[in-house]
């Protein structure tokens, strides 16, 4: 196929130079209908804001233009088929685990995974086996589970329906996936990956190897994330027959809407074109970039940086004498964004092109002052304190909690009681407390840091929503 042909966003294109009058839906007529305040701005994007009339082919149903780009995507990241997903990774995982298992049946997964994959599970009744990550000292944080814990849990649930793994994580930090997929291979349990941050491992060397390449049967890429794609705009790749292509299929059709963006569509053609176009004079030209901003950022006293396996991913670990937030709040008021600050590491990500803005970058970096604001008591949570275990299951099945009431208590009362909500930090959307587990001190005392250090958390309530049998109520 010719890599160079962007079927959706030619013919789109094509499409608005004909000036077409429209008695159709959307309702803002190719943006004849808009606001006055926005209309300049958004004029050319309405444009390409289509939906299924004749030509622009269906999503759920892709025999045209969709259809194409679908299988240039499919050629270029060596697949056996790939969807355009409009819901962004989340919708992939949904319909990856959705099409992998039903009630009752066991799923290994990641314990540090993306909410959307307890999601999954949850809407497919499954019984999820948590596998802890470990704890890595050049990094500072947890990362993944370790192959001696993924092949203990094989081997003690070989029945598993599937393997459910995120590589890399949203820092950019990659494992040994490759024989984890294997090990999971030899039991014929298929692997699952969310490679949301891995898009552009498609182009090889210096970047790791993507999962599609290391053998994983089904895998989720943001184009969004890394990818010059819009917001949402994602892929879901069946690599291999252990999937079920057409049950993938029937749950995208079931969770996508059934009137998706064809401007996100659009995106992701082009999105794949830029990566199937990715020069050698690019790749040196973004890696030299890349040290450069890194050589500015350095610079300050407050934070070191943290080794990653992803060039594009800038973490820095901010010392123990400062506060992150004190830290993000002077990069942002210098107009300086970072991806993502966590209690103790910021996270900056860099596109795939020389950044273009760098005289900027200069220039708002001179204005930072060092934070005053000193940190609180930062002491590290050993994980033999957070993750005692390696290999878990709930403590409330899915199952059962849907015959259970929930209550609202105050954080220090629910330890000792069951969650009956998630916890998420946000971002990165890692639940620090899972829906079904059992709460501890230990996640209260690191609740409790992450909203003193400004982290965002994503719950309900004032406090934290629990399950508690009747005769327990107080």
């Amino acid at each position: 196929m010719d890599q160079q042909r962007m079927p959706l966003a030619e013919h789109i294109q094509a499409f608005t130079k004909k000036h077409p009058i429209s008695f159709h839906v959307p309702g803002h007529k190719h943006g004849h209908i808009f606001s006055a305040a926005y209309q300049e701005d958004f004029q050319q994007m309405l444009g390409w804001d289509v939906t299924e009339i004749t030509g622009m082919d269906d999503l759920h149903a892709p025999a045209g233009i969709i259809a194409e780009a679908e299988n240039l995507a499919a050629e270029f990241f060596q697949t056996k088929h790939t969807h355009f997903l409009v819901g962004g990774s989340t919708a992939g995982n949904l319909a990856m685990i959705l099409a992998t298992c039903q009630s009752g049946d066991r799923v290994l997964v990641q314990r540090n995974c993306h909410k959307s994959v307890m999601n999954g599970l949850e809407l497919a009744g499954a019984t999820p086996i948590l596998l802890a990550p470990e704890w890595e000292d050049d990094v500072k944080r947890f990362t993944s589970p370790s192959y001696e814990t993924v092949t203990a849990a094989i081997e003690k649930y070989p029945d598993a329906k599937a393997l459910f793994l995120t590589y890399p994580d949203y820092f950019g930090r990659t494992y040994d996936l490759k024989a984890m997929i294997e090990k999971a291979h030899q039991y014929q349990i298929p692997v699952l990956v969310d490679e949301a941050h891995g898009v552009h491992f498609a182009l090889g060397d210096p970047f790791p190897a993507s999962a599609i390449a290391l053998g994983a049967d089904a895998v989720v890429h943001s184009a969004h994330k890394m990818a010059p794609a819009m917001t949402m705009a994602s892929y879901l790749h069946i690599v291999t027959h252990r999937m079920n292509q057409h049950l993938i299929a029937h749950y995208l059709q079931i969770i996508q809407s059934s009137s998706p963006s064809y401007v996100l569509m659009a995106s992701l053609d082009m999105a794949r074109h830029f990566l199937a176009y990715f020069s050698e004079e690019d790749r040196i030209k973004t890696i030299k970039s890349v040290e450069h901003v890194k050589t500015l950022l350095t610079s300050f006293p407050f934070w070191e940086i943290v080794p990653s396996a992803d060039p594009l991913k800038v973490t820095f670990h901010v010392k123990h004498s400062f506060s992150t937030q004190s830290v993000r709040n002077v990069l942002e008021k210098a107009g300086i964004f970072p991806e993502l600050a966590t209690d103790e590491q910021i996270l900056f990500v860099h596109g795939l092109a020389a950044f273009s803005q760098i005289d900027l970058l200069k220039k708002r970096l001179k204005t930072i002052e060092l934070p005053l604001k000193k940190s609180a008591n930062r002491a590290t949570i050993e994980e033999t304190n957070f993750f005692p275990n390696k290999i878990q299951e709930l403590d409330l099945s899915y199952q059962k909690m849907n015959n259970e009431t929930t209550y609202p208590v105050p954080m220090k009362e629910s330890i000792g009681e069951i969650a009956a909500e998630a916890v998420i930090p946000y971002p990165p959307g890692i639940p620090l407390l899972l829906k079904g587990e059992k709460i501890k001190e230990v996640h209260i005392a690191r609740l409790e840091k992450l909203m003193e250090q400004g982290v965002r958390i994503q719950h309900r309530d004032a406090g934290i929503r629990i399950y508690r049998n009747k005769g327990e109520r107080r």
